[in-house]
């Protein structure tokens, strides 16, 4: 509704310049005292002849055409004082249509909208749906920031939203907070509660799809994770949808789909935010593929269309140490580690810093981990995973074990938590054990170098050495420099077993193969049977005295006892001192 007061149209004009001099005639058509006119003179001053017919009509169609013309230009010209150009949104604006659309915000945006979120319902305290808002985008701001102090003030945004509308009285938008709240702490069990009760409220709620992929995934549940990301598919086109089905691919191994998946939600990504993500997802596909310096690119390019982009740092950092260039890797790792403390990232540094023999920054930076591991615990973070792995190879191996299996027991049992409690397991005295959890790793399907690498020393370590030397050769193929700790040991360990033996296993050798039938002849066929027939070999064999009669026979198959030495321990042991 205009509230405006209606104005006649002339009063919007300026303001008409008032004639020099006084007038004398209110006639607007007498111009006798008008000094702006000229008096008429000569042929002017004799009134024309009237117009003929066709000059009337001629002079109406032109005029008509004109004032079209001048009409058209204008409202194009000037169109009654108002910009219809449209308006270039703000950081709030921006930051709510990524949040609509399903995609990452810039972190500068994303400040600007919790600014903007924060004044008002300090105004409006009832207000469910702005503090459904402000939780999530505490959670974001949160997870992107490695901060785990926002996580206690998402939570509590998020309670003050369902204490003003509860979620059953249409709250959804606060109930999916509190599942993407539980993702961010590592709790998928709470997640998965959250959000399938919003889908069984109302199936077609689209953002509940993403937390619902996270929930499943971190619990290894592969099969309802597919489901959520078809739906979510459906549900939302376009890059978000893209983005996470080659996540989808990526964790099952499909490498192919997964880059090209990939590729195309790069293209499509349009947002500066967005094509960030969508570039450190061809980084991280790169770098598992052992492509570092198609990883590198990758990572420069998140960074360069976003700056605040920190984890594609992480990444170049891992790649540059795969290429040797160690002093530019522990320069990016420091810094990543300075705008986005994660403890895995930590972890990665001080393992650099072992292989590289620097002892003492070594320990200065695990130093450090623990310190971020304590204060994640203390913000309810779950980072059993990352403590795990320090454990098992810097650590106390027992305490390691006693973290992951509480892992398993929380119903955790997604590829990383597999991997980390069988190399566990291993490194605790346990083999046996250990070897069925790393192998339920590598089975998922994920391309993961370190997967293979844990399961082929275990495998070495239980006399396995056929599949652990097929795994060694795995983890190497997939990415030769996949850990500057353990891709030296996986080779160590791959000379140490040597090549296998020439025609498989002794147990496995096919028999020799029959003498070749005698060449063709006028004799008949019953003739030459008794030469190749083996009857008589068993006999020099009972007799013991005569050893040469079976000598053809053992010089074509002694190599099948050596061969099938292995299956004993005693014989595996002088085994594996002849390997070089």
């Amino acid at each position: 509704m205009d509230v405006m007061p209606q104005q006649d149209p002339e009063s919007r004009r300026p303001p008409e310049p008032s004639p020099h001099g006084p007038q004398h005639s209110h006639d607007p058509h007498d111009h006798s005292h008008d000094p702006y006119v000229m008096p008429a003179e000569g042929a002017t001053a004799v009134p024309p002849p009237p117009p003929t017919l066709r000059t009337t009509l001629r002079r109406a169609a032109f005029g008509a055409v004109a004032a079209g013309v001048l009409l058209a230009g204008a409202l194009v010209a000037v169109p009654d004082g108002k910009d219809d150009r449209p308006k270039e949104p703000g950081p709030v604006e921006r930051a709510e249509a990524a949040a609509t659309a399903g995609s990452p915000a810039s972190l500068s945006d994303l400040t600007a909208l919790i600014g903007d979120r924060q004044k008002w319902v300090e105004a409006h305290p009832k207000d469910a749906p702005s503090w459904a808002t402000l939780g999530s985008a505490y959670v974001e701001w949160g997870r992107r920031s490695a901060d785990a102090a926002y996580f206690g003030r998402a939570e509590e945004a998020l309670k003050r939203s369902l204490e003003a509308r509860p979620g059953e009285r249409g709250n959804g938008e606060a109930w999916v907070g509190m599942a993407a709240l539980a993702n961010a702490r590592h709790d998928f069990l709470a997640a998965k509660r959250w959000g399938e009760t919003v889908r069984k409220q109302d199936p077609k709620t689209w953002s509940v799809y993403p937390v619902l992929i996270d929930a499943y995934t971190g619990l290894g549940d592969v099969k309802a994770a597919t489901g959520a990301t078809e739906k979510f598919g459906e549900l939302r086109k376009g890059v978000p949808a893209l983005a996470r089905t080659a996540d989808l691919y990526r964790g099952q191994g499909w490498r192919e789909d997964a880059l090209a998946t990939a590729r195309e939600a790069a293209d499509r990504a349009t947002a500066p935010a967005e094509k960030a993500e969508a570039l450190h997802r061809l980084g991280e596909l790169a770098w598992e593929r052992g492509e570092p310096e198609e990883a590198v690119a990758q990572f420069d390019a998140a960074l360069r269309t976003d700056a605040g982009h920190h984890a594609s740092l992480a990444g170049k950092a891992r790649a540059l140490v795969a290429l040797d260039r160690t002093d530019e890797a522990v320069a990016a790792y420091q810094t990543a580690l300075s705008k986005l403390p994660r403890p895995a990232y930590a972890l990665e540094l001080g393992e650099l810093y072992a292989s590289l023999e620097l002892d003492g920054d070594a320990r200065s930076q695990y130093e450090k981990l623990a310190g971020l591991l304590e204060q994640a615990k203390a913000a309810g973070v779950d980072e059993s995973v990352v403590q795990g792995r320090y454990e098992s190879d810097h650590g106390d191996p027992a305490v390691a074990v006693e973290l992951l299996r509480g892992q398993w027991k929380k119903q955790h049992r997604n590829a990383a938590v597999a991997d980390a409690l069988g190399w566990a397991l291993h490194r605790a005295g346990k083999s046996e054990e250990g070897v069925e959890y790393a192998r339920q790793a590598v089975d998922t399907g994920v391309r993961n170098a370190s997967y293979a690498y844990h399961l082929g020393m275990i495998e070495r370590e239980l006399a396995q050495y056929g599949p652990a030397r097929r795994h060694l050769q795995e983890a190497l193929r997939t990415n030769p420099a996949f850990s500057p700790l353990d891709a030296p040991k996986a080779r160590e360990a791959l000379e140490t077993l040597g090549e296998p033996p020439p025609g498989g296993p002794g147990d496995m050798q096919p028999p020799p193969p029959p003498p070749p039938p005698p060449a063709p002849s006028r004799e008949p066929k019953r003739e030459s049977q008794p030469e190749p027939r083996p009857e008589p070999k068993p006999e020099p064999k009972r007799a013991s005295p005569e050893p040469k009669a079976p000598a053809p026979a053992p010089s074509q198959t002694a190599p099948a006892p050596s061969k099938a030495a292995p299956s004993s321990p005693a014989a595996v042991e002088a085994d594996a001192s002849k390997t070089p």
